[in-house]
């Protein structure tokens, strides 16, 4: 057995060990040497040192609400003191009242009544969705999904994930999905608005249901071969791309038009990251499937699930033991959870963070106007980019942005007397996007140092 140290290990020891004993595979080893991180709080990683990295991808969209959120701590601390566990085939009250208020909310704003599937994480919410989907469309196991969307590295939703690289080791689990374009108009055709790409995107995807000779449709029968269309309304991993305000409405009379049902992949977006609790509330269409994850526990226990209409998930056609995971539905996730959406129903975020997006937006327009390396901006609340290009302010210059990312991990940007590290997260397709996440409680002169930190980062970067 495995002698724990008497004291503690220095860092190179630790990273020894895990040069030895760990997998990579399991975590992304994207630099030589990773960082190691001691304590985090609100918007800020400490290092062993002390020294504060100013956070604005927050655990990929999830710690929404700030890195040690009191009121969340303090109610798993009750939680853990009362019903930590509890058997997947038990109730617990508080997996009933996040169900329904979850499912209220839905019905309110979508006009339909549905049910909520709970899991870990969001790729295996995903997988629960492809169960539902299959199981409600007679066996179809054909899926939509677009060119630079993100569903996770199951199995499964690998299969509906539009990058090879996740599916060129393992093979295929049953049909991958038709991959169609998605309006990303800065880098679309030339001489078209946002608007005018993104009805060019939807008459193309119509135009595959003209002849049964596109190989989507049976003509005579007047049934698609496909059973779903799985769509992020903000591509996260795409970076953080959006699409005009019609395109879901107009790609949704498509889809009614032929039976294909519409899940929104809410991972990455949802619980108030647009200002919204779901991002899909921006465009103005009523999804049939939604899967949440992520910062619906900020990132304190895993839970994620999916909201479905009552036709697809009710317990006639999908009842016990339809699918299943030991820790589904477990009390620390689902009571942090109800808490969390407790929490953001009264801080007026629906406000708050549109505002505070706006203003950061402001300010990456005016980093962008001094630094032609940044070719984009664009934002919707607090999901931000900005795409790193080279002087021609179109070119994808991914080198730049390594650079930038390691030299805001190496702690020592100088910013108001004081040094400090500035932590980004690398996205787009072609991986020169960074995706802003900051936390939606992040202030106006946190978000003034953000912009500090980048000035100083890219000149520190683009100098060298």
């Amino acid at each position: 057995m495995y002698d724990a140290p008497a004291a503690p290990l220095s860092e190179a020891e630790l990273r020894h060990l895990d040069a030895e004993y760990c997998s990579w595979g399991d975590t992304v080893h994207y630099v030589d040497q990773p960082k190691f991180f001691e304590s985090c709080d609100g918007s800020y990683m400490y290092d062993a040192e002390g020294r504060a990295y100013l956070d604005l991808q927050m655990w990929y969209s999830t710690v929404n609400f700030g890195y040690r959120n009191p009121r969340l701590n303090d109610l798993l601390h009750r939680q853990l003191d009362r019903l930590p566990q509890a058997a997947s085939q038990h109730l617990h009250r508080e997996k009933v009242e996040l169900a329904a208020l979850i499912a209220r909310d839905a019905e309110a704003k979508f006009g339909a009544k549905g049910r909520v599937h709970f899991n870990v994480g969001g790729a295996q919410a995903i997988e629960d969705s492809l169960k539902l989907v299959r199981n409600a469309c007679g066996g179809k196991s054909r899926m939509f999904a677009f060119q630079g969307g993100y569903h996770g590295r199951t199995l499964g939703a690998s299969a509906i994930t539009s990058s090879y690289r996740y599916r060129r080791r393992y093979g295929h689990f049953g049909d991958r999905a038709h991959f169609v374009e998605f309006p990303y108009a800065f880098r679309g055709p030339k001489g078209m608005t946002k608007e005018e790409y993104g009805e060019k995107c939807v008459a193309d995807f119509a135009r595959l249901f003209e002849s049964e000779f596109h190989g989507v449709l049976d003509a005579k029968a007047g049934e698609a071969e496909f059973a779903a269309f799985y769509v992020e309304p903000i591509q996260g991993t795409g970076g953080y791309v959006i699409p005009p305000k019609n395109f879901f409405i107009d790609l949704k009379k498509v889809l009614d038009r032929y039976g294909i049902l519409l899940v929104v992949d809410e991972v990455q977006m949802g619980i108030w990251r647009t200002g919204k609790l779901w991002s899909i509330e921006h465009f103005g269409v009523q999804p049939d499937v939604l899967v949440f994850g992520k910062s619906v526990t900020n990132g304190m226990n895993p839970l994620s699930g999916i909201w479905a209409k009552e036709a697809l998930i009710n317990p006639q056609v999908f009842p016990p033991g339809s699918t299943h995971s030991t820790f589904n539905a477990n009390p620390m996730g689902t009571s942090v959870a109800l808490e969390t959406l407790r929490m953001a129903a009264e801080g007026d975020y629906d406000r708050a963070v549109p505002e505070k997006g706006v203003y950061f937006l402001a300010g990456l327009r005016d980093l962008q106007s001094r630094w032609p390396q940044i070719g984009e901006v664009d934002g919707l609340g607090l999901a931000l980019r900005a795409e790193i290009c080279q002087l021609d302010s179109y070119t994808p210059d991914k080198p730049l942005l390594d650079r930038m990312i390691a030299e805001g991990l190496a702690g020592e940007l100088e910013v108001d007397g004081k040094r400090m590290g500035l932590i980004l997260n690398q996205g787009g397709y072609h991986k020169n996007v960074i995706t802003f996440a900051p936390s939606l409680d992040i202030t106006t002169q946190e978000i003034d140092l953000a912009l500090k930190l980048l000035d100083a980062l890219l000149r520190r970067c683009v100098e060298a």
